[in-house]
């Protein structure tokens, strides 16, 4: 396995008695990418980061995470990713510095990683700070709102500094301001800890704004493999062009929708009418998301 390449699946396979949920998966993921699983309930998400995670096996396929087989893996692996649950229970009682530091401390002798520079835990007021949970470090988690459990959660995930995270449904509970502050903390991860990202939303205005690449999951296969520009101009079908000339409304849609405002100008040079209130409007995210999982058949072509 490459050291450019953080996850590589071939083949991955799971039934749960006769129910096959998994039908032969592929896909890689470089490292300090951050991809966005998504997929419609049942279509496969959860059972394939549990694979990854090591906590489930798999009926068959070949899975490196961080190049070593998950179900075979050591606690020095384990320390070299973080995960991010949906929910999780734990002692109301901790107040956050102290349980944050507590956490860490399982990090701290496996700081030195072979092949690469030392990766120890967080500082716990850094890591506090990172979060947003600034003002309640000594506040007991059982007084913490749902927003602020939801810091916690991603708190605990990163405390580790890992190399692979996975955050499922991340930004559940969050408001808008604390949703902007957990992207850019995501971006931050990404971009200056060289952190590989394995995410799974069903927000896919949030999907759009932290995907480097998207995958989608459907009926068990991979639906769908690219950015989200990508995938919508292959998927989602034309661009629709609008405009106001000589007094009239205009609407028309295209496969080259930069061609087509090209040669619209090309004619108001001609005197043909001074185009107006010219707008673009491109296939949405959301648009091909819907179009893909509204589609019932068994498989889907993958866009590369």
């Amino acid at each position: 396995m490459s050291s450019s390449i953080s996850v590589e699946v071939s083949g991955l396979t799971m039934s749960y008695g006769t129910t096959k949920v998994l039908h032969g998966v592929d896909f890689t993921i470089a490292r300090g990418e951050v991809l966005v699983l998504l997929g419609p309930n049942g279509a496969g998400k959860t059972t394939t980061i549990e694979i990854l995670e090591g906590f489930r096996l798999p009926s068959a396929g070949t899975v490196r995470v961080l190049g070593e087989d998950p179900a075979k893996a050591d606690e020095l692996w384990r320390s070299r990713i973080g995960v991010v649950l949906q929910s999780w229970r734990d002692h109301g009682r901790w107040r956050v510095r102290d349980l944050l530091d507590h956490l860490a401390a399982f990090y701290r002798p496996y700081a030195t990683r072979a092949g690469g520079p030392p990766r120890p835990p967080y500082p716990t007021d850094e890591l506090i700070e990172m979060v947003g949970l600034g003002e309640h470090r000594r506040a007991k988690v059982a007084t913490l709102s749902g927003g602020q459990r939801r810091r916690l959660d991603v708190a605990i995930g990163i405390v580790g500094r890992p190399e692979l995270l996975f955050l499922d449904e991340p930004t559940a509970g969050f408001d808008p301001a604390a949703r902007r502050d957990f992207h850019d903390l995501v971006h931050r991860l990404s971009d200056l800890q060289d952190t590989t990202i394995l995410l799974t939303t069903h927000d896919l205005d949030e999907a759009e704004k932290l995907a480097d690449r998207i995958l989608i999951l459907h009926h068990g296969r991979i639906a769908a493999d690219g950015t989200a520009d990508a995938l919508a101009r292959q998927v989602a079908g034309t661009a629709e062009v609008r405009w106001s000339q000589d007094g009239q409304r205009h609407v028309h849609a295209t496969d080259d929708a930069t061609g087509f405002v090209r040669d619209l100008f090309a004619q108001e040079r001609m005197d043909r009418g001074r185009v107006e209130d010219l707008e673009v409007r491109r296939p949405s995210l959301e648009s091909t998301y819907l179009s893909m999982v509204a589609d019932e058949r068994p498989s889907l072509e993958v866009v590369r």
